[in-house]
């Protein structure tokens, strides 16, 4: 959909819909007030007789109002005015973005973007309203045999500034917001396709066509040949129950200079996880096809990179595999060797998403990185603890672990900190290996962070635990793309800072 950023009164725009906020109780925004005043008063006619309060998720649309150039108004429900934030300002666009493509409007204006939000700026206001319009288009009917497509679908969305100053703003908030919404539509994507379609393979292919969109990336994959040759026990470990062939994916982005050191992100990519001989209760288990979002995002956010043009260096590695029964698969008892030298007792195979992260960290290390960042659905504990509203956030660099908690909440893409505290290593002695895969039911997203914190030496490095958020259940299931928008802010960051000095 194309967007545009534009300053103007309400009552002068020439479009199919105008869209306006109205707070509860029938407490209209000032650009709501701006019509009223045109229209004669028909705004505040339809809320005297009750037919919009203003409560969050509630629609009423005004057609053919006189006075204006507009053919509709679509008032949209914001809920007290006094309670608006940012989950309130997500959910009216959200609304509204859903109203419009069904009520035939082929473009609109939006004054959205007018309304107050504590602490952010128009190029947030803007920014967000393109991520979540395209986030609430999202459609994913690529294994149907029949798409029935909306028939007046909307195809140009004006966002309003409050002054001309502001277009430059407006302009480069919805460049990045476009670039956010195609990562996590491309993680999305990944994610939402079947197993037996999104196999290691098939990432690696997807990971391939980033060479193709870009001279500046480089991408390099390893077979299993070539992982066995490298020492990569733990990965090759977890895909010896299944006959899909594992790869190892190596993604480089330079968008500076050769003696800049990489951003690394590491994103576990198990394409389905059956548990193994610790096999997972039946229930459910078709979403153990999501157990590859955290390389989703990886790709996601390289996509996003390229079409920012970021100038900064990046490393992308993602170890991908299924994990499966079988008659070779590794069995609990079993003791296998990783990359690092160090060798693993494995207690539960159904513990697999940090063996294939412990040898890709350790992979990653030889580009000697500026700082490491794994993505991981990794623990059940980690939905107990946070829901799905939060991803828990663990980190050896506490500077490290502030920017991505930073870049999250400016994204609302948020996370969370837990400990990493020494404390917790000894939940993973073992009486005969190096260590163990699992630290017992205590605490278990920590133990499991802790375990990949073996693999990073003194490296700046921080784990993102994202299996409550990385995709929704009931009727709105699917994957949902994150974390794109915080990595993604936590590389712009970066970039400002450095261009700061």
């Amino acid at each position: 959909m194309e967007y545009s950023v534009k300053s103007g009164s309400p009552e002068k725009q020439r479009t199919a819909a105008l869209v306006v906020g109205i707070h509860e109780r029938r407490k209209m925004t000032p650009a709501a007030r701006a019509l009223d005043a045109a229209t004669g008063g028909a705004i505040a006619q339809v809320l005297r007789r009750g037919d919009m309060d203003g409560k969050p998720g509630t629609t009423l649309l005004l057609h053919q109002p006189s006075g204006i150039f507009a053919q509709r108004i679509l008032l949209v429900g914001c809920g007290k005015e006094r309670d608006f934030d940012e989950g309130r300002y997500r959910q009216a666009i959200e609304t509204a973005a859903r109203e419009l493509d069904q009520r035939g409007a082929i473009d609109a204006v939006s004054y959205l973007t007018e309304l107050r939000v504590k602490g952010r700026d128009i190029g947030w206001m803007v920014r967000q309203h393109v991520e979540v319009t395209e986030a609430t288009r999202y459609r994913f009917d690529r294994m149907k045999s029949e798409v029935e497509p909306p028939a007046h679908p909307l195809k140009r969305l004006v966002l309003s500034v409050p002054s001309r100053a502001d277009i430059g703003t407006g302009e480069r908030a919805i460049e990045e917001g476009l670039a956010i919404a195609e990562g996590v539509t491309v993680a999305r994507d990944l994610g939402n396709l079947p197993g037996n379609v999104c196999t290691p393979r098939y990432l690696a292919e997807q990971a391939q066509a980033l060479a193709k969109k870009s001279r500046k990336v480089k991408v390099t994959v390893l077979d299993e040949t070539q992982m066995e040759k490298e020492g990569m026990g733990a990965l090759l470990a977890v895909a010896r129950g299944t006959h899909e062939p594992a790869r190892l994916i190596v993604m480089e982005y330079q968008g500076a200079g050769k003696e800049e050191k990489p951003i690394a992100l590491v994103g576990k990519g198990v394409t389905f996880d059956s548990g193994g001989i610790s096999i997972k209760p039946s229930q459910a288990m078709d979403e153990m096809k999501f157990d590859m979002c955290g390389a989703a995002s990886v790709i996601g956010t390289f996509h996003a990179a390229i079409r920012l043009q970021l100038p900064i260096n990046l490393l992308g590695v993602i170890p991908a595999t299924e994990n499966l029964p079988g008659g070779s698969a590794i069995k609990p008892g079993d003791i296998v060797k990783s990359l690092s030298g160090q060798t693993i007792e494995i207690l539960n195979t159904d513990a697999e998403g940090r063996l294939i992260l412990c040898d890709a960290l350790t992979y990653a290390g030889r580009w000697e990185p500026e700082a490491i960042v794994d993505i991981a659905t990794l623990t059940g504990a980690c939905v107990i603890a946070l829901g799905n509203h939060a991803a828990g956030l663990l980190t050896n660099t506490q500077a490290l672990g502030n920017e991505l908690l930073a870049a999250g909440r400016q994204a609302y893409d948020r996370a969370w900190e837990l400990p990493l505290w020494d404390e917790y290593q000894k939940q993973l002695d073992s009486n005969f290996a190096d260590m163990a895969n699992v630290g017992g039911r205590e605490a278990g997203t920590i133990t499991a962070a802790c375990f990949l914190s073996r693999f990073v030496k003194n490296r700046r490095w921080a784990h993102l635990d994202i299996a409550g958020v990385a995709w929704k259940q009931g009727k709105e299931k699917g994957a949902t793309g994150r974390p794109v928008p915080l990595l993604v802010q936590f590389l712009l960051n970066r970039v400002e800072k450095k261009r700061e000095a």
